[in-house]
């Protein structure tokens, strides 16, 4: 049997429950829409007293993401589009939304901002994540740095890992395989596993958990180009957490793990090379909280390590440290009013060392005691949510830095909701301001000529007002305007490379479309989102799509089968050739395109689950980055035993 027939044959015989299933009759309902959101305001309020519209991705939902990256499963929501995710799977990332990018984002785990000061925007590097250790993913868009500090411009995610069992113990274990091929090269060989293990549990007042993940992907040349060979990607992550519950009031837990990835990569766009990169992560915090009543204290903190290689023609080698905590106090003062006093802080620095053009001894280019500097922002935040409808959330933070010294930013978020039995229509609004100081590569590289240390931190406003309508808690409609303008931008010289201020404000504005539905004894669901982002207003509009859509149709055949479609449109984006001759850049015009993939998945027995999934299935020939390769179908297979 050939391997494009096992593949089949494998997706025939996993669907084969569906016969059986529509022969089964059970009355178990899978869960309603999700309710609480905490990303607003750090408290667990139900979603109609939110002032913003939160867009959580479950567990459950993860659990139906197996085999995909952090990034894909981001790449659904709406308004958020992740370029890359699409390509080869070491290729970077780029994470967009209401026209900002990377650094305008601030990624958390557990209630700590994570970030590389060595990267040119000082992000987190989403590759060293992976889904099987997540619980749940929070989306907050819109400007949010009162609560979670400098780069909160645009969005904030936060990511919540699992949890440990109740039981003595627990342990689950996954394996995935599938195909990692273009749109030209359709034989299904295999080149892609990956394996997760965990084991956790509670003995008394301690809990405790261990898993281990591992990827590694193959068959895919990251640039475009004829003959060009594949690159390689292997990743894995071991993460640990052991914790103790003192009694109903104290607990407290620590926390270690271990993400690294090596990849493969080419000499540019349509240019292969035999290039490597290697990037590991090794990151230690606790977590203490102390309630008392109506209020509980809260401390979390983090210790990072990062190194990043690239060993090419022009080495270049990083090292970063950065320490981050949050300490805050929550305080009910009744059932409607809320307040969060805290103070957030980080310390960072970093190396680079290189090899300069035309030399072998590798030099320091960036030296730690020069690339460094120290953030602390004490904040209050506070929320009111009345009787009647009325819900309020605001809030302050003075942010204190090294550098450039203080500033404040402040936020205010009314919202009015009306209530009829089980449905509710909310109307909200909300002016924001937020505030990013630029990263330490950007002011202190000199390996690369891009630093500048005479950069200002850029100054951002957000006004947002919209609309959400709840049905029973099965349907909602959710429809969002968005304004948001800068001052200061920081862009770079397209010639020299070099960072700048841009004397041009930048103003865009956009609209969020959500809607979600349950019917059938909430056993089909239908989910969708569509994404105007005004770029005309852009200076830098370079892989932003104006449109985006996203659609998904799902059907609980039984409580043991469950299948899906979903749907992705990304309209033109403009890309940046150089010039073969003068290196000059050159506008180039990225088509629209359409992905259709396909998931299902069956619980065989207790313990044992099984699932599918064919990704592009129409085969659908598009680039996400000027000159590089994209996944054309591909398929994975996939169990999962949990004991």
């Amino acid at each position: 049997m050939n391997k494009k027939m096992f593949f089949w044959a494998a997706l025939g015989m996993l669907g084969s429950p569906l016969v059986i299933a529509q022969e089964t009759t059970d009355d178990e309902k899978i869960n309603q829409l999700e309710e609480v959101v905490i990303s607003d305001s750090k408290f667990a309020l139900k979603r109609e007293q939110s002032g913003k519209v939160i867009t959580k991705i479950t567990a459950e939902e993860l659990e139906r993401s197996k085999g995909q990256s952090v990034a894909t499963v981001l790449n659904r929501v709406a308004g958020v589009f992740v370029n890359g995710s699409n390509n080869a799977a070491g290729e970077p990332l780029g994470v967009y939304a209401r026209g900002g990018r990377n650094r305008q984002v601030v990624i958390r785990v557990d209630g700590v901002t994570i970030s590389d000061p060595s990267s040119s925007s000082g992000d987190f590097d989403l590759r060293l994540l992976a889904v099987d250790q997540i619980e749940s993913i929070e989306i907050l868009k819109g400007a949010s740095s009162t609560l979670y500090g400098s780069g909160a411009a645009t969005m904030v995610i936060n990511i919540t890992t699992k949890s440990e069992s109740k039981k003595a113990i627990s342990a689950q274990f996954s394996s995935i395989f599938g195909t990692n091929q273009s749109q030209d090269d359709q034989d299904y060989d295999v080149n892609e596993f990956i394996n997760a293990v965990s084991v956790h549990g509670t003995i008394g007042k301690v809990g405790y958990l261990a898993s281990f993940n591992s990827q590694y992907t193959d068959g895919l040349s990251a640039a475009e180009a004829e003959g060009a060979e594949s690159d390689a990607y292997s990743r894995y992550n071991v993460y640990t957490k052991l914790g103790y519950q003192w009694n109903e009031h104290f607990k407290f837990h620590f926390f270690g793990n271990l993400d690294t990835y090596k990849t493969d990569f080419d000499g540019g766009a349509g240019f292969d090379a035999d290039n490597r990169f290697d990037s590991r992560q090794l990151r230690a915090g606790s977590f203490w909280e102390a309630t008392y009543a109506n209020g509980s204290f809260t401390f979390v903190d983090s210790y990072s390590l990062l190194e990043r290689e690239f060993i090419s023609d022009f080495p270049s080698r990083y090292e970063s440290k950065i320490y981050t905590f949050d300490a805050y106090n929550k305080y009910n003062f009744s059932d409607t009013f809320y307040t969060v006093l805290g103070a957030n802080g980080s310390y960072s620095d970093f190396n680079l060392f290189n090899v300069p053009f035309g030399e072998q001894n590798e030099v320091t280019a960036i030296n730690d005691n020069d690339a460094d500097f120290d953030i602390i922002d004490p904040y209050l935040n506070v929320v009111y949510v009345s009787k009647f409808g009325l819900n309020l959330n605001a809030g302050a933070r003075l942010n204190i830095h090294s550098a450039y010294g203080t500033h404040m930013i402040y936020s205010i978020n009314p919202s009015f909701t009306y209530t009829s039995g089980g449905n509710y229509i909310k109307g909200l609004a909300s002016y924001s301001t937020a505030y990013i100081t630029p990263s330490l590569f950007q002011l202190y590289d000199t390996a690369f000529f891009t630093g500048n240390p005479d950069l200002e931190p850029e100054e951002s406003k957000t006004i947002e007002g919209g609309v959400e309508f709840s049905l029973e808690k099965k349907s909602t409609l959710s429809i969002v305007y968005f304004n948001r303008s800068s001052e200061n931008f920081i862009t770079f010289d397209p010639a020299t490379f070099v960072n700048f201020n841009s004397p041009t404000d930048i103003d865009v504005d956009g609209v969020e479309v959500e809607v979600a539905t349950k019917l059938l004894d909430d056993k089909f669901s239908i989910q969708g989102n569509y994404t105007y982002t005004n770029i005309s207003k852009l200076e830098n509009d370079i892989r932003i799509p104006e449109h985006t859509i996203q659609a998904s149709i799902g059907y609980q055949f039984t409580k043991d089968t469950y299948a899906s479609f979903n749907y992705q449109y990304n309209g033109e984006r403009t890309d940046t050739n150089f010039d073969s001759v003068t290196f000059e850049p050159v506008p180039v015009t990225l088509t629209a395109y359409g992905l259709l993939d396909f998931y299902i998945s069956h619980q065989f027995i207790k313990n044992l689950s099984v699932f599918a999934s064919v990704n592009n299935i129409i085969n659908e020939e598009y680039q996400e980055i000027f000159g590089y390769s994209t996944r054309g179908r591909n398929a994975r297979i996939g169990l999962n035993l949990t004991f």
